[in-house]
């Protein structure tokens, strides 16, 4: 059978409708329903406009209340925190897929090289089981000196319980993991299920399939980070079919339903947060946008490029550009902005500066200052856009 051929435009609107970025937003779903649909939210410590996991919905929902995106992914027995694409919330229903890598991280004996006594795992264990949810500071203290890879033995044992599944993570307080044990905190009927190896990664090859629309085989891997022995053993019972993208080296597969009908819709106009599952592996932001895009947090100050947490914008369903964001009291100031395409980036503007706007809207800013552009003369034009 012949597959089927997609242009490269056909391809870039499938994925960002897969992942809720072209079309009408499920508000009455809200960020429970974007977390369902993309499958797994990554969690990051940097804190800008806001941190990355409230970004997120953000980028799909709009100007949704920050209380309510905390309330949807933490404390509502609906979702857990583990190791997939990264440290991401997952919704409950996935925890059974999770089965494989529990298995391999018990097998492995943990996920760090850090090692710890039979005795102190069993002590959390017991903590746990006599006391209820406690973060690592309630069991002891996370670390040993103030050097973040310096865990305590109480910390150790409690991330190896996380990763083998004796314990689970549904909350964060002052962004402190709560552990619980899994067995009282996941629903019974998900708890006691163990798929086999092969069938979690089809169903994980499905769900990565449906919310990146069309991808490759790379592309598909790395949604859940699946090993390739693994992945090829179960993509043939995934139920993606093969598909030719124009401009694609590597062959394709794409979800049916994503191909079932032209994706059509409003385009979100919005910046993203670098840990943003459309962006999340560069050969395929570069591959359907043509934006090379990496984060320059942990890059030295001087040779940073784009600025510590440069948010790509996303405009009329491509990405058009950068923000280097920060906050000042009640203003919002973009350090650097660079815009690409026609005219240098000017017919750009009016995109950049409604989502400056709005995003200093969400977060309570007043005003949007912006400091360096990369092209000073577009200054005048975007000062009058912004007001």
């Amino acid at each position: 059978m012949t597959a089927l051929t997609l242009s490269a435009d056909e391809a870039r609107l499938i994925a960002l409708r897969a992942q809720g970025l072209l079309g009408a937003p499920d508000r009455r779903a809200g960020v429970p329903g974007v977390l369902r649909a993309l499958g797994a939210v990554q969690l990051d410590t940097i804190s800008v406009l806001a941190r990355s996991h409230e970004l997120v919905p953000y980028a799909r929902l709009g100007a949704v209340g920050r209380p309510a995106v905390e309330r949807a992914l933490w404390g509502s027995g609906e979702t857990f925190e583990y190791w997939s694409h990264a440290a991401c919330v997952l919704p409950m229903g996935e925890w059974p897929l999770f089965a494989f890598r529990r298995r391999a991280y018990r097998a492995k004996g943990g996920v760090w090289d850090h090692r710890v006594s039979a005795e102190a795992y069993e002590g959390v264990l017991a903590r746990l089981r006599a006391e209820g949810p406690l973060t690592s500071t309630d069991l002891g203290g996370a670390k040993r000196t103030g050097e973040w890879w310096d865990w305590s033995d109480a910390k150790i044992a409690v991330e190896r319980a996380l990763a083998f599944g004796d314990v689970v993570c549904t909350e964060r307080r002052s962004w402190k993991r709560v552990y619980d044990l899994a067995e009282r905190a996941v629903p019974a009927e998900l708890y006691g299920q163990e798929p086999g190896d092969a069938e979690c990664a089809r169903q994980l090859i499905a769900q990565a399939g449906s919310a990146l629309g069309v991808a490759t085989r790379s592309d598909l891997m790395d949604y859940y980070r699946l090993g390739a022995r693994l992945f090829d053993q179960a993509l043939p019972d995934s139920g993606l079919v093969p598909v030719e993208v124009e401009g694609w080296a590597a062959p394709a597969w794409a979800d049916p339903a994503a191909l079932a009908a032209a994706p059509r819709g409003r385009h979100r106009t919005t910046l993203l947060s670098p840990f943003d599952s459309l962006v999340w592996e560069r050969p395929r932001t570069e591959r359907i946008f043509g934006m090379t895009h990496r984060l320059e947090a942990y890059t030295p100050k001087h040779k940073r490029e784009h600025g510590y947490f440069a948010m790509p914008l996303l405009a009329g369903g491509r990405l058009v550009g950068r923000v280097d964001p920060a906050r000042e009291g009640k203003t919002l100031v973009a350090r650097q902005v660079s815009l690409h395409g026609p005219e240098h980036g000017a017919a750009h503007l009016p995109a950049l500066a409604r989502a400056l706007r709005e995003a200093a809207e969400w977060v309570g800013c007043e005003s949007v200052r912006v400091e360096r552009l990369t092209d000073e003369s577009l200054r005048p034009a975007l000062a009058e856009l912004l007001g």
